[in-house]
């Protein structure tokens, strides 16, 4: 598939990070909060009776099978997806009270090996779409904000470069810088992982922990294999069968629980230096999929 043309790319970073006078609450304690909360998508529920809750600072991993909600649980907190039941807060506030304050990187193919548009235009996204590459005369705090949003993510190297010519890895650093650069207090990603091998899914699961403990910002990433995260996320959120559960790692990553949430055996086995394996992961067959539906 095609990348999607500059203009659209503008629409999809820009209007969502693009910053607006916040009114949130200053004293919220949960970064994100679900209680009761239950969606329905074209009459069928998607998940239910889902409690939630996530601390600032977190390194969140949002996991389970194809088509199980994942996505969906993203677009409600961002404020795209009502509930039909049950509540949910960002930041203290109604989500998109608090859209301003997340940086969103949605599900995407990578860029077509003609796409001349260079990377660090790619990352001005972030702060003005309608003028989308296109110098910034006179803002120099722009241009440096931009310069430092590379410099977080290494991207250093390659930004003057087209982004098509740039690696998947470096493309997604890029994407990620562009979601990074209105310096949001959050960061949502939808499968970033999904379209790279396995070097790049951990250099860049590796990045975003740091990005994490560095900037003190609260990460939800949505990803389909648990396996490349599980050496630096704090907590997993597994959406299977109509249900959401979330704890550490530990806690949740089990066998019995697994096997319960995908109603068929999955395997959690532990290497010799402590790190977890998933094994025997399931597609779901599934009444809604989410999964790359809202490029």
């Amino acid at each position: 598939m095609r990348p999607p043309a500059a203009s659209s790319v503008a629409v999809a970073v820009a209007d969502v990070n693009r910053r607006e006078p916040a009114r949130l609450d200053p004293v919220a304690s949960a970064a994100i909060e679900l209680g009761g909360a239950a969606v329905t998508v074209g009459g069928r529920t998607i998940w239910s009776e889902a409690t939630l809750e996530i601390d600032p600072g977190e390194f969140v991993a949002v996991l389970g099978p194809n088509g199980a909600g994942k996505s969906t649980l993203l677009r409600v907190l961002l404020g795209q997806q009502p509930l039909t039941a049950g509540t949910v807060s960002v930041l203290g506030s109604a989500p998109r009270a608090a859209k301003q304050e997340i940086g969103y990187l949605p599900q995407r193919h990578a860029f077509d090996e003609t796409t001349r548009i260079r990377g660090i235009d790619l990352v001005r996204l972030g702060l003005d779409g309608a003028r989308w590459g296109l110098p910034l005369p006179g803002r120099s705090a722009d241009r440096r904000r931009v310069e430092e949003a590379i410099e977080l993510v290494g991207a250093g190297d390659y930004a003057r470069r087209p982004i098509g010519e740039c690696s998947g890895g470096e493309q997604q650093r890029l994407l990620i810088a562009a979601a990074l650069v209105s310096r949001p207090r959050m960061l949502f990603l939808d499968e970033p992982l999904d379209s790279l091998d396995l070097p790049n899914q951990t250099a860049v699961a590796a990045l975003l922990n740091r990005i994490c403990r560095a900037e003190a910002m609260t990460i939800l990433l949505v990803a389909h294999d648990v396996n490349p995260l599980l050496a630096h996320v704090d907590r997993v959120v597994y959406v299977a069968a109509g249900r959401i559960l979330s704890g550490p790692p530990g806690q949740v990553i089990r066998s019995e629980t697994l096997s319960e949430l995908y109603g068929s055996p999955v395997e959690v086995l532990q290497t010799s230096d402590g790190r977890l394996v998933v094994v025997g992961q399931p597609e779901a067959p599934h009444h809604h999929s989410d999964r790359h539906a809202h490029p």
